[in-house]
């Protein structure tokens, strides 16, 4: 067969036009969003136009409310479009361009029975028995051509990646109920709204010459094409599941990550500046972003990056700021005159705010102390303490003049009065919580 090069059109646009183009079928993925801030990037930097377009075709996986969750959740990041589109609201455009491919031969009507995968109908033929029947109604299906190479250059990965047409199925495009199928819709709509880039999960590597035989069929100027790598877990060095891992944005926000923090991580997650620079804001990010910066090896989900990220941004934040932030995360009958005390003591020790219960909780509910906790000395520890605190002498001063290490006499101290070997400075701790309270908590210790 004559092994004929795919012949494209592919012109520079005028400017720039990126888009991010999710389905309503719930939360946004941490993908996703390392998606849409790529986009919302590319297009920035050159001062284009970021497009968000719901893509919400497959009616029996819509979840309701997730298109206006979606919206939400990138405003929290920033992450502002310019232009807003839903295909349920441009069916008459996919019908059109599916009649038009039809009527110039590059598509057929095909009556067979789609095929149900969860009942087990899978066929590996690449060509429709439908495809030379000449029906003049049913599902609309690619006619893909023999013998031709198909082919384009992936700006992501900076190299050409080419298939045989003959090892490319007759992808259905328009349904039998007249919504169009995602290899139609999205050819219709980036061609329609002057795209000039895709940038997409790399699991849309395999459809993609498909998308390149419907773009050229289609006419216009055909988009670049860029696949992104995928995000593997730190723990199973797999793609990054829905069913074993934290994968949604809303999740990481209401576990007390930053948005700010959470960015800079995806930011990372896939590209580096030349400099291994890390700190980023958004708008430092679009101003140094540059597509020869995309990386790719597959980036894996370190948590403990995130982390010191997320704690990075908790110490930038003012007493105020943090006072504001840390609403979900306190206690509802604290009082704002407390919280500003505490706040201080546990800003640079915190790495989000859902840490704050397990740092700071003591101040306003009494712990139990587990007495394995303690050390062999603990009750003379405590009740030296004890007299101390009773009579206004400095705790400081209690190790020296009994002998007692240091370290040991502190850390007995605060499992007495925290419950816990990790908290805030001890010292600083009991002026916050009282000295009549410390001291109440000490002797339930040793009574």
């Amino acid at each position: 067969m004559l092994n004929a090069k795919l012949d494209v059109k592919i012109e520079a646009m005028s400017k720039v036009r990126t888009r991010f183009a999710p389905s309503p079928t719930g939360f946004l993925h941490i993908g996703g969003l390392r998606t849409a801030l790529y986009a919302y990037a590319l297009a920035k930097h050159d001062k284009g136009d970021f497009i968000l377009r719901i893509e919400d075709t497959d009616q029996k996986r819509q979840v309701e409310g997730a298109t206006e969750s979606l919206k939400e959740t990138l405003k929290k990041f920033g992450l502002a479009w310019d232009e807003f589109y839903t295909q349920s609201e441009r069916l008459s455009l996919y019908s059109e361009a599916a009649k038009k491919l039809v009527g110039e031969g590059h598509a057929f009507y095909c009556q067979c029975k789609p095929r149900n995968a969860k009942e087990g109908e899978f066929s590996n033929k690449l060509r429709d028995p439908c495809r030379d029947k000449g029906y003049t109604m049913g599902a609309v299906r690619l006619k893909v051509p023999e013998g031709e190479t198909l082919s384009y250059f992936d700006f992501v990965h900076r190299k050409e990646i080419s298939w045989s047409s003959d090892t490319v199925y007759d992808a259905t495009l328009l349904k039998s109920d007249g919504f169009p199928t995602y290899h139609l819709a999205v050819a219709v709509d980036d061609l329609d709204m002057k795209v000039s880039h895709i940038l997409r999960g790399h699991d849309w590597l395999p459809s993609t010459p498909i998308h390149l035989l419907v773009f050229k069929y289609l006419g216009g100027v055909r988009p670049e094409i860029g696949h992104l790598t995928d995000i593997l877990s730190a723990e199973t060095g797999k793609k990054l599941s829905k069913r074993r891992d934290s994968v949604f944005v809303e999740q990481f926000l209401e576990n007390g990550y930053l948005p700010e923090a959470l960015l800079n991580f995806v930011m990372l997650l896939g590209w580096a500046p030349k400099d291994n620079r890390e700190l980023f804001t958004l708008s430092e990010f679009v101003e140094h972003f540059d597509m020869n910066g995309f990386q790719e090896a597959n980036p894996r989900f370190l948590i403990d990056k995130l982390d010191w990220f997320n704690g990075y941004y908790i110490r930038q934040k003012t007493d105020e700021e943090l006072l504001k932030l840390l609403g979900p995360f306190v206690p509802k009958d604290a009082s704002e005159e407390k919280l500003k005390k505490v706040i201080p003591l546990i800003k640079d020790r915190i790495k989000k705010l859902s840490d704050f219960e397990s740092f700071a909780g003591f101040f306003f509910e009494e712990r139990s102390a587990d007495k394995k906790l303690f050390g062999k000395d603990y009750k003379k520890h405590l009740e030296k303490a004890l007299e101390a605190i009773e009579k206004g002498v400095l705790l400081d001063q209690v190790p020296k003049d009994n002998n007692f290490k240091v370290g040991d006499f502190f850390m007995d101290l605060r499992i007495a009065i925290t419950g816990s070997k990790f908290t805030p400075p001890i010292n600083e701790s009991i002026e916050v919580l009282g000295r009549e309270e410390a001291a109440e908590r000490i002797r339930k210790i040793l009574d």
